[in-house]
């Protein structure tokens, strides 16, 4: 591939995730396919003994340039590996520092533009308070790294359906005052924004009540009439295709209607997109100046070096940054 093909391509920066985890092996798996090296220009944030010992654990080869070169991934190293290798199958300080620093480089080369978006395999959230992270997530951990106080959300993919939460990782009792008009717009908004920019040009969001029967006409609760269906009304005056509120034991059941369904907490649509497949889900930090991908799934201890962890999630979000990135590069107003 020539050099101006290459300019052409998305940059995606490669994050190995824990390296306590199978995130390594699964990174390495990842830039071993050839043809995930010909959909971008990627750059890998380790160091060299850490990729090489990765492969050698996933059984591939990783082929590594200091510079884009088609059919390579560029090792974008600082020499910072620990001298003591951290210890598999743990949860540890040393694991959390030493993701956390390559996020943190990630995150620089994304306010520099030198990247169009991020993807980094899974991390540990014990192993990541140990060294210091105290936000009650990454996402809210990127958006303080990345100075940002806009609406974010995290988005959950599976297939084809994606959907976003009004309220995320808080408690059960404070849901109820998070479902506000103003951010169950704020949730169409951000879902409808990024399925555009997934490749759907018209995307179809449906929205799931709060209560049970979708209030039943606020015998059950009032947020339907109160919040959730002003909200929905917003979005549509402004040319959104949403509708709702639906009951949230129905909905999914309706999915092939939708591109993507808001939720108004995390176990609502967790759970069903879970129980509609747990391999292959996708995570998005959506709504960061950024995109940031990682697949739905954990550290997965007790498979590190068995290479029985499969490979879809990791590839699945992989596809979803390049799709996204080069929509945003192809359409600027997208991003």
């Amino acid at each position: 591939m020539p050099m101006a093909a290459l300019e052409n391509l998305p940059k995606i920066a490669v994050v190995l995730g824990d390296p306590a985890g199978i995130g390594p092996e699964l990174g390495a798996r990842l830039l071993a396919e050839p043809e995930n090296l010909n959909k971008a220009v990627v750059y890998v944030l380790a160091d060299r003994s850490e990729v090489e010992e990765a492969a050698s654990s996933a059984g591939v080869s990783v082929p590594l340039s200091d510079e884009p070169q088609a059919g390579h991934a560029v090792l974008r190293s600082d020499d910072s590996a620990p001298a003591q290798r951290v210890a598999v199958g743990e949860v540890s300080e040393a694991a959390g520092a030493r993701v956390m620093h390559q996020l943190r480089r990630a995150l620089a080369m994304a306010r520099a533009g030198e990247i169009d978006g991020i993807v980094f395999t899974p991390l540990n959230k014990t192993s990541l308070h140990m060294a210091g992270m105290h936000e009650e997530d990454e996402l809210r951990w990127f958006a303080k790294e990345l100075d940002f106080s806009g609406t974010t959300s995290e988005l959950n993919i599976l297939d084809k359906l994606w959907t976003a939460r009004v309220t995320s990782h808080v408690s059960i009792s404070n849901v109820a005052s998070g479902v506000t008009a103003d951010n169950v717009d704020k949730a169409i908004q951000l879902l409808h924004d990024v399925l555009h920019d997934s490749g759907i040009d018209e995307p179809r969001i449906g929205v799931a009540a709060l209560n049970p029967h979708a209030g039943e006409n606020g015998l059950f609760g009032r947020e339907e009439i109160d919040e959730i269906k002003p909200g929905i009304e917003r979005a549509q005056q402004r040319g959104i295709d949403a509708l709702g509120p639906f009951p949230s034991d129905t909905i999914f059941l309706a999915r092939d209607r939708f591109d993507g369904i808001v939720t108004q907490y995390h176990d609502q649509g967790q759970v069903a997109m879970k129980l509609l497949g747990f391999d292959g889900g996708v995570t998005v930090q959506g709504g960061l100046p950024v995109l940031i991908a990682t697949p739905a799934h954990g550290t997965a201890f007790d498979l590190v070096g068995t290479g029985k962890a499969s490979l879809t999630s990791t590839q699945n979000a992989y596809d979803i940054a390049v799709a996204v990135a080069t929509r945003r590069i192809n359409e600027p107003s997208a991003a």
